[in-house]
């Protein structure tokens, strides 16, 4: 995939269909297969007073780092604010993944953003916004309310958003996102109407996303989410697993 700032400015507010996702994983799709075999984990000691699970850190990838940068195995994943399969990995594999391998020190988590549409974009911006230390819990809660954030696109003024278009650049994409109540959305999760604005006014924000999604695909050749880098390699699952058996399956060979 390869976007520019210009595709993104210009897009239509009139026609918000959002695009289906796949990736490295297709679906989470159930299976009668025995869980993952767990392993014994062998504990790295974290800074003092702190825990792996709790360090994040932004990385010069543009993505978002959760635990010991040094870990043995390193599992990126590429991912959309507006794609279900992402929401239903993040309900299924972020608590426990957190606790059962990023505590050890022995496994780091990445998310990179993906930004496949408008929304997507500036959602994911507000996300990146906010500072690393609200990059987790913010994403998680979008993820989980993903049917709220479709409701609000859904339910946009036609006109509105035909105005909001002929905006210029720095104004455009705020327009647009509180035309589908994004302003709305975020606000009821702690971002404030300032935050919320100056985000969205600068479009350097939106080019780094766009960043992030060519340099995955030209990479990587991400070409839907979510997408699973691990130790530096796209790694590809099988459907007959839920993502999160897959990706045990795989952190559990590389540990044991």
């Amino acid at each position: 995939m390869t976007r520019t700032t210009t595709k993104f400015l210009a897009v239509s507010a009139l026609a918000l269909a959002l695009a289906a996702c796949s990736g490295s994983g297709d679906s989470n799709k159930g299976t009668d297969k025995a869980a993952p075999t767990d392993v014994k984990i062998a504990q790295v000691a974290p800074p003092a007073g702190k825990k792996w699970e709790d360090m994040v850190e932004k990385t010069a990838d543009g993505g978002f780092r959760i635990g010991n940068p040094d870990a043995k195995v390193k599992v990126i994943e590429y991912a959309s604010l507006t794609c279900s399969h992402c929401a239903e990995f993040s309900k299924e594999a972020f608590e426990p993944m957190k606790a059962k391998y990023i505590s050890t020190g022995q496994v780091s988590f990445e998310m990179r953003n993906f930004a496949r549409d408008i929304i997507d974009a500036s959602a994911a911006a507000i996300t990146h916004c906010v500072g690393a230390e609200r990059y987790y819990p913010l994403t998680e809660n979008v993820f989980a309310s993903q049917e709220e954030l479709f409701q609000g696109a859904q339910s946009a003024d036609q006109a509105a958003a035909k105005q909001a278009e002929s905006l210029p650049a720095d104004k455009r994409i705020g327009a647009i996102a509180k035309v589908v109540k994004l302003d709305q959305f975020f606000k009821a999760r702690g971002v404030t109407e300032a935050e919320f604005n100056t985000c969205l006014a600068d479009t350097n924000n939106i080019s780094a996303l766009e960043k992030i999604s060519k340099d995955g695909s030209d990479k990587f050749q991400i070409t839907g989410t979510p997408t699973f880098i691990i130790d530096g390699k796209k790694t590809e699952f099988g459907a007959d697993k839920t993502l999160w058996e897959s990706l045990q399956t795989v952190l559990n060979e590389k540990l044991g």
